[in-house]
């Protein structure tokens, strides 16, 4: 059982590691990151019962219902309500890059705990495909949310727009991955192309958060 809960969790830590110190300037205070990583494995049990509610009920009739419905509307806007709620208005939420750390931590919190449940039911031989594919995808649909959440609070006059946008791209991005798992004999061929997007876009996210916080202390020292 340790093993196992070993391989479920290590993916999402070396994950929130790699995001974590991507952050140039001022990395976040290690219990935040942690809170947020709690926060987003206890989401696992909601999304679960409102997930077998919906399919019991009859609800899930189509793969587009099951792919952008059941799946990905629900995960990404709980985890996305639980970012605002949590730390959205927190005073350690004081750069643009601190959305990328505190969503991606929900974000790996909710998919180590799925990771595990999910190698409890399958075993351990399907460790690796987990990792490389939702471990790694949920991390990247939290570096897109976490960065439109950090322009949404430091861009005072359009905040609103990105606020949906925080929610709305991972919540497509998501639905995109599960339509190509579910469709898809083959997924593998459209899948691998997939992930390499999102870890280009991710790395894009990151790299300009990190460059709007340079060009502010270039600003402040040129001032």
């Amino acid at each position: 059982m340790l093993s196992l809960i070993t391989v479920g969790i290590a993916p999402a830590i070396a994950l929130l590691c790699f995001f974590y110190l991507k952050d140039d300037f001022e990395q976040e205070p290690i219990y935040m990151v942690i809170r947020c990583f709690l926060f987003g494995a206890l989401l696992v049990f909601p999304i679960m019962f409102i997930q077998f509610v919906l399919h019991e009920e009859g609800f899930v009739q189509s793969v587009l219902i099951e792919a952008f419905i059941q799946s990905a509307l629900i995960e990404e806007f709980l985890k996305w309500f639980i970012v605002v709620l949590v730390v959205y208005h927190h005073v350690n939420f004081n750069q643009r890059y601190d959305g990328i750390v505190y969503a991606t931590a929900v974000a790996l919190g909710f998919a180590s705990a799925e990771n595990i449940l999910y190698l409890l039911s399958n075993g351990l031989e399907t460790a690796f495909f987990r990792a490389i594919f939702p471990v790694s995808s949920h991390a990247l649909f939290g570096v897109v949310m976490g960065y439109y959440l950090g322009r949404a609070k430091f861009t005072h006059n359009s905040n609103f727009m990105y606020l949906f946008f925080s929610f709305c791209y991972p919540f497509l991005l998501h639905g995109l991955y599960n339509y190509i798992i579910l469709t898809q004999n083959h997924w593998g061929y459209f899948l691998v192309p997939f992930m390499i997007f999102l870890w280009v876009l991710g790395m894009r996210k990151v790299k300009k958060a990190n460059q709007y916080q340079a060009d502010i202390l270039r600003k402040n020292i040129a001032s």
